[in-house]
């Protein structure tokens, strides 16, 4: 929004200069992105009276001007001049000789005595854009007809004022007027507010126009006025014209003008309907499916159930709280014309306008919310603007409440807002900061209870009105503190890995930890994972974002397909990182969700070659079982690799890992199926754990270094194909005696010499005991309570 602070000053005037204001009003919340002077700087330029003017003797577009500029000149100037509006009477900016104008033109430029086509020229009448006021070269800049003979042009036309752009958030509609931005600088600065211009109009006229509001949920209160007799072609006032130019709007006619000028004035959008071309009375209603209307900007638009409209007896005649109807519009000819102001709701305006691709000053407020309460002082107010400038007569106001809202009291606790602010605020300042705001409230010592007026719509909760303490309080009076931490040591569990630890055990095997987002594409979640009801988000950031993760693999092959496609050929990542479930066991707490299960997982994924590029190595791509020793770094001793079968991953390349009688995770190849879906030249082995277990640790123990002699026995146990090695092994453990320190597999064999669908497993047995000696009856003993566990849990037998 821009204005000029002459404008904003004529209402509520502080002792600050133009950059503290704009500083005050940024750190209030009304970022000032601009300011700008009025008028470039230039210098002798002076309002000139046009007293002769004569037809140049040697050029037939060029004119001689005699123009009195007062005091600066004892004798009229003569002047030749080009512009087509150069006549007799006029008063016009002049530019005396020794006029800087370089500013302006953008380029060094001075007047100077000058002969053009033989004829002395001494200045130079202007034009707006010559004087880099606007745009505009049509012509020279006509001033009004009172506008003293001599004076300053910069003094008479307020050019050594300065142009305010503000952005506002949108809770801010309490500002999109000039008074909204003056009451926010009187409750920062404490300066005197002056009261809202309000007129008081007396009605000479009888006549209403009917109107049936037939809509409360879309319009809650209308009001309206005939006026017969304007004269749409008188001027618009030019302290009037000023302030809508220095706030970016263009003077078009009067009527429209004074419209546009209450509007930024008071934040009042109004409409003015040429009164002749309404038929019958007006209607305000939802549109029809199939109905249309021609805008003022010349588009014709299709409106259905959803948008608001104002219709008579035989169209829709303007858009609701948006924009006006060509067919009703107001002209150079218009005599009679029907003034509105009303308030819509702001979900029905909400979205319109960008529903056809355009905006409107009108729709951008009320769709924010505009002060219900004040419609019959602006209607009053733009009324005796039109009377003033225009003339005619108006008619009695008819003004109807239908549907207001209510305005519901907040509670702001004391305690509670100096905690979040984080000062004292004492209660007579948050009393004194209401009071300025225009906050009705009442007071106890724990609390204030407020009720916003009704040009305010973002008091809705407590947290509001501590935003208002501590913007109108000031950001500047918050010491800016560092945070205080107390040091405390403390001890690190020795029974438990931490999650750095994990990390760095991971890097250790050449792998580069990522961090993806918890959101995922559901696709995902239904066809990779298997998981027929993903959570889903209640506002997704993206369509391919719009549920929660279950599992981190998706999302690292998403990392390997960026990277592959990027001529990567070699990709090792892992991630640390939370999945989402159901679970009905989980209920609310600090770190809880109820129903939500959130499980710490550690995933990985291995893409390309086994090793780095090397002449020592033959390339090889990375397999099942490179992966499996990586993961020997995180994983607990006794954990065993089961063959099972997993949505994600290749049949008959896949294992579960199982601690105990736990699943702590899953490891394989990825489904051939999938491979298309991320574009990759080759499977990936990807592997998820639960992070839980694998933070857990034995407490180290004092174990004494054996000074006997390791025994070592090799035995080849012939089992069935269907029996797995780490069972066999962990069958052997379990029955073994103390004094064996390991029990490992070295070598399976399968072929020749041996029954179908049988295996031969070469198992490596060591036996020491750190007081003496084994003998041999104790060695075999051990290696046959061994092989008897083993025969009667898996059949095995003694290879010969």
């Amino acid at each position: 929004m821009q204005f000029s602070e002459s404008w904003l000053r004529s209402f509520c005037n502080p002792s600050l200069t133009t950059e503290q204001l704009a500083h005050a009003l940024t750190m209030a919340g009304l970022e000032v992105e601009e300011v700008t002077p009025a008028a470039p700087p230039f210098t002798q330029v002076v309002v000139g009276e046009i007293l002769t003017r004569e037809k140049h003797p040697n050029a037939d577009k060029l004119a001689l001007c005699t123009v009195n500029v007062g005091a600066w000149s004892a004798l009229p100037l003569q002047i030749v001049c080009g512009a087509p509006n150069a006549r007799v009477g006029i008063k016009v900016p002049c530019a005396l000789v020794g006029a800087d104008l370089s500013a302006p033109a953008g380029k060094p430029f001075l007047i100077t005595q000058a002969t053009v086509r033989s004829v002395e020229s001494n200045g130079m009448l202007c034009s707006a854009r010559e004087l880099g006021l606007s745009t505009d070269h049509g012509g020279l800049l006509e001033l009004a007809d009172d506008a003293p003979v001599g004076a300053d042009i910069r003094e008479y036309l307020s050019l050594n004022d300065s142009k305010f752009l503000i952005k506002l958030t949108p809770n801010k509609a309490d500002c999109l007027s000039v008074y909204g931005v003056a009451r926010e600088v009187h409750a920062i600065t404490g300066a005197p507010l002056v009261a809202e211009p309000v007129a008081s109009v007396t009605a000479t006229l009888t006549e209403v126009l009917p109107v049936k509001v037939l809509a409360p949920d879309l319009c809650g209160r209308f009001a309206g006025r005939v006026i017969r007799g304007v004269n749409a072609k008188a001027s618009t006032p030019a302290w009037m014209r000023e302030r809508l130019e220095k706030s970016g709007q263009r003077s078009i006619t009067a009527l429209v003008d004074i419209s546009n000028y209450v509007m930024l004035e008071v934040g009042r959008p109004t409409h003015v309907f040429d009164l002749d071309k309404v038929h019958g009375g007006l209607e305000v209603r939802w549109a029809k499916k199939g109905e249309s209307l021609k805008l003022l900007n010349g588009n014709t638009v299709a409106l259905d159930e959803n948008v608001g409209i104002l219709a008579d007896a035989q169209a829709v005649e303007s858009l609701a709280g948006i924009m006006g109807g060509d067919s009703t519009s107001v002209s150079l000819d218009t005599a009679n014309v029907y003034v509105e102001a009303a308030f819509w709701h702001p979900l029905a305006i909400q979205g319109r306008a960008r529903r056809f691709n355009f905006a409107t000053d009108a729709g951008h407020r009320f769709e924010r919310g505009v002060d219900w309460a004040t419609i019959p002082a602006h209607l009053d107010r733009i009324t005796a603007l039109i009377l003033e400038i225009c003339g005619g007569e108006a008619g009695p106001m008819d003004d109807q409440i239908i549907s207001i809202p209510e305005r519901k009291p907040v509670t702001m606790r004391i305690l509670r807002a100096q905690k979040v602010i984080g000062v004292a605020v004492s209660g007579d300042q948050m009393a004194s900061i209401f009071t300025r705001l225009g906050l009705t409230h009442t007071r106890s010592p724990e609390a204030f209870t407020v009720t916003a007026p009704s040009f305010r719509f973002d008091i809705e909760i407590e947290e509001d009105l501590i935003e208002e303490i501590a913007r109108i309080y000031g950001f500047d009076n918050i010491p800016a503190m560092p945070p205080l931490a107390r040091a405390v040591m403390r001890s690190q569990p020795e029974a438990q890995r931490s999650l750095h630890a994990l990390r760095a055990r991971m890097a250790s095997q050449d792998y580069f930890e990522v961090i993806n987002y918890s959101f995922v594409d559901e696709a995902w979640e239904r066809e990779l994972i298997g998981n027929p009801d993903p959570i889903k988000l209640l506002n997704p950031i993206a369509s391919q974002m719009a549920v929660m993760r279950s599992s981190l693999i998706p999302g690292m092959l998403a990392n390997i397909q960026y990277n592959a496609s990027h001529k990567a050929d070699r990709v090792r990542v892992f991630e640390l990182g939370k999945v989402f479930a159901r679970d009905a066991s989980v209920v609310d707490g600090a770190l809880s969700v109820a129903g939500i299960s959130q499980p710490l997982r550690l995933a990985g994924a291995a893409f390309g070659g086994a090793l780095p590029e090397q002449w020592a190595n033959p390339k090889r791509t990375t397999d099942f079982f490179d992966v499996k020793a990586d993961l020997a770094a995180v994983l607990p001793d006794d954990v065993r690799f089961e063959a099972a079968e997993h949505p994600l991953l290749h049949p008959g390349r896949s294992a579960r890992i199982v601690l105990g009688n736990a699943t702590l995770g899953w490891l394989g190849e990825l489904h051939p199926k999938h491979l298309a879906r991320f574009e990759l030249s080759s499977a990936p082995i990807v592997f998820e754990l639960d992070v839980a277990p694998l933070q857990q640790l034995p407490v180290v123990s004092h174990v004494a270094v054996s000074k006997q002699p390791l025994v070592r026995r090799d035995m080849a146990l012939v089992v069935t194909n269907s029996v797995h090695s780490d069972v066999l092994v962990t069958t052997m453990r379990a029955a073994a005696p103390a004094y064996v320190r390991g029990v490992e597999v070295f070598d399976v064999y399968r072929g020749a010499g041996l029954p179908d669908g049988a295996k031969s497993v070469a198992i490596r047995v060591l036996m020491q005991d750190t007081e003496r000696t084994l003998a041999d009856t104790e060695i075999e003993g051990a290696c046959q309570q061994m092989l008897s566990a083993a025969k009667q849990q898996h059949g095995a037998t003694l290879r010969t």
